[in-house]
């Protein structure tokens, strides 16, 4: 069976993953000096606390190569193949560091994906993928199949504030200045791998509810779409938002994903987010 390679930037529980037997790598998180694995070291719960009282905004790092080699050396003893999905190489290192550390295993059938995207709908992939794995798809047809998938990624979201989107250097700064003059709210999206403007509304609320709008045009209206709502330091905004969209889609469940601290690192308190796939 081939073994698929997450890591936080997904958003999924690492429960679940241990659970299914899918590797996790972490990100790393930096206040000052100080840094910190977060998987182990800073849940999102404990990196808001230090967030709200640091002065200084934390910064974020690729996870080094070294963490994937005893993945690939457990594969390379078992004889499996690993594909190892990353988060979009337009705003992480990740991809990078995957592909260095695969260089120390040139007998490992070992495959990086850059994903093009993050969080909810990189946790669908990884999903998808080791149900692929697990119906005996090798490396190269997984792969092939992902990336018939990320191109039908779709991500919008909202901020409380563009500040760390634009301290980040995640979004331009003029377009960052004219949102917090107007007092509007914008929404963001992350199209072909990084963050970019979609529109403005002139309140939360509308901004809300044009979420909602996108999912109804744009989400197919079954499974297949892999809905999913994510958010930080949201979680009742999030679940009013669920509960309209299984309304409106006719959906039994839908994954509300909390997001990892090295994405609240640049879009701050308060994110909340839709993503799926189209059609």
């Amino acid at each position: 069976m081939v073994k698929i390679v997450a890591d936080t930037t997904s958003g999924l529980p690492r429960e679940m993953l241990n659970a299914l037997g899918i590797p996790l790598i972490p990100q790393i998180v930096c206040f000052g000096e100080e840094s910190y694995r977060d998987d182990t070291e800073l849940d999102t719960a404990a990196f808001l606390t230090k967030l709200k009282a640091s002065r200084e905004l934390p910064t974020t790092a690729a996870p080094p190569p070294q963490l994937y080699h005893p993945i690939f050396e457990q594969a390379l003893k078992d004889g499996e193949g690993v594909v190892v999905i990353a988060p979009s190489a337009k705003v992480s290192g990740t991809v990078r560091s995957a592909e260095v550390a695969a260089q120390d295993f040139p007998k490992l059938d070992v495959h990086i994906v850059d994903s093009r995207t993050i969080a909810g709908n990189l946790a669908s992939l990884v999903l998808q993928a080791h149900e692929w794995a697990k119906e005996g798809a090798g490396a190269e047809k997984i792969v092939n199949r992902l990336n018939e998938w990320i191109p039908r990624g779709r991500i919008y979201f909202l901020v409380n504030t563009l500040e760390y989107l634009q301290k980040g250097g995640r979004i331009g700064g003029a377009k960052a200045l004219m949102g917090e003059l107007l007092q509007v709210k914008p929404i963001l999206c992350v199209r072909d791998g990084q963050v970019e403007p979609f529109e403005q509304q002139r309140t939360k609320k509308r901004a809300m509810a044009r979420l909602i709008e996108i999912v109804e045009n744009q989400c197919p209206k079954d499974l297949g779409g892999h809905l999913c709502v994510m958010q930080a330091d949201a979680m009742d905004e999030a679940e009013g938002l669920v509960e309209d969209l299984k309304l409106r889609m006719h959906l039994p469940s839908i994954p509300i994903y909390e997001l990892p601290p090295a994405i609240v690192v640049h879009g701050g308190p308060g994110v909340l987010a839709i993503g799926f796939f189209v059609a």
